[in-house]
């Protein structure tokens, strides 16, 4: 590797650091969106999975870190929240 595209490496992953959660995720379904549609060169190819690996890894940080704020929140006395039903948008009523 040469020092060019070691800093090249660096910053793109500097860059994905610095996204927030949904930008993150956009990013991500457009980086899934190209490959899933193909007609790159092999290392546009690698350099398109290498980056959504990177973006998914950023998401799942994101979002464990977040799980953690809720469940401190709750673990405060007077935390407790009332429980809500959820239910996926997606799904069929019964």
């Amino acid at each position: 590797m040469t020092d060019a595209t070691g800093r090249a490496d660096a910053q793109a992953a500097a860059d994905v650091e610095a996204l927030a959660y949904d930008e993150a995720y956009a990013e991500l379904q457009r980086v899934v969106t190209a490959l899933e549609t193909g007609g790159q060169s092999l290392e546009a190819t690698i350099a398109l999975y290498e980056r959504a690996v990177s973006l998914q890894r950023r998401c799942e940080r994101l979002l464990g870190e977040a799980e953690l704020r809720v469940q401190q929140l709750l673990a405060r006395p007077g935390g407790v929240l009332a429980a809500v039903d959820v239910v996926p948008e997606d799904a069929e009523e019964a």
